[in-house]
């Protein structure tokens, strides 16, 4: 399948911030130095996994094994690092907080594929919808699926960065909605990377707020067409790339330079590749028949 088959090309920085007036807000970051040849990387790598003649047949084996690698990978990026085979195995997730962590991720992950229609007409919804999955039982009900309020505190570990006020919250959700539901052109990987990096920034909710951050940037890349299948897990590539190296990178969106969000498109772009690479190797078992 060529790079130009799918239509995945639908800013933010302090050059266009979400929300701005200007008419494509997004279109100065795909210019910004290094990131052309990150959107090219990330193309050619999803179109040689969806060229694979495992997904001729299997496509739907390989989505569901990405969700569920996907899902233990953003437990992962929390800080609960389970093997895989446990994810698997486990059938209890609500005994303990690092069980409540990892339930929380297969629900988030399984429920994200469910949202596509809803997203472009009201992407706060889905948002509201995918804490409330996360948090649902978990955290107070009174204030699960809703933005945090003045003085409500963050759970969650900790970013290194100023924690936004609820006001501040509220103005750049609805600038945030306003850019998704418009028209742009930038690529899949610099919308995915900019709605990822300012929930992550907001931490709009109480509690959840990764988990929710990376599986908004997961019905991004799937919605695109980018990867309508469902088979490049970003959440592995960022869990293997590191935390530190995660914090580091978001913290260059949330400086808002150019260079800093180069860095952090650059770095969602090589996440996704390595969740490429996870399911090639999916793909390369079954051929085998070792999966």
């Amino acid at each position: 399948m060529s790079s130009t088959a799918r239509p995945e090309d639908g800013d933010r920085s302090k050059t266009s911030a979400p929300g701005t007036s200007t008419a494509d807000p997004l279109a100065p970051l795909a210019a910004l130095p290094g990131v052309p040849e990150a959107v090219e990387s990330v193309r050619k790598s999803v179109d040689r996994v969806y060229g694979h003649r495992i997904m001729r047949r299997r496509s739907s084996e390989v989505s569901a094994e990405a969700a569920l690698r996907g899902a233990r990978a953003t437990a992962a990026v929390e800080g609960v690092d389970w093997a895989l085979e446990e994810v698997r195995r486990r059938s209890d997730f609500g005994a303990e907080p690092e069980a409540r962590t990892v339930g929380a991720a297969l629900r988030v992950t399984a429920e994200a594929g469910q949202l596509l229609d809803i997203w472009q007409q009201s992407p706060l919804r889905v948002l509201a919808r995918l804490h409330l999955v996360a948090a649902g039982g978990v955290a107070p009900e009174d204030t699960v699926g809703r933005p945090r309020r003045p003085g409500e505190p963050v759970e969650g570990p900790e970013l290194g960065l100023e924690l936004p006020g609820a006001d501040e919250v509220a103005a750049r959700l609805d600038g945030l909605a306003q850019l998704i539901a418009g028209s742009t052109s930038a690529p899949a990987l610099v919308a995915s990377s900019v709605v990822h990096g300012e929930l992550q920034v907001l931490r709009p909710f109480g509690s959840y707020n990764g988990q929710v951050a990376r599986a908004a940037e997961r019905v991004v890349l799937i919605g695109s067409g980018l990867d309508p299948k469902a088979i490049c897990p970003a959440e592995v590539g960022h869990a293997e790339l590191g935390r530190e190296a995660y914090l580091t990178a978001l913290a260059g969106y949330a400086s808002g330079t150019p260079e800093g969000m180069s860095e952090w498109i650059a770095h969602c772009g090589r996440a996704v590749e390595l969740g490429v690479r996870e399911s090639t190797a999916v793909c390369e078992a079954m051929q085998r028949g070792a999966a």
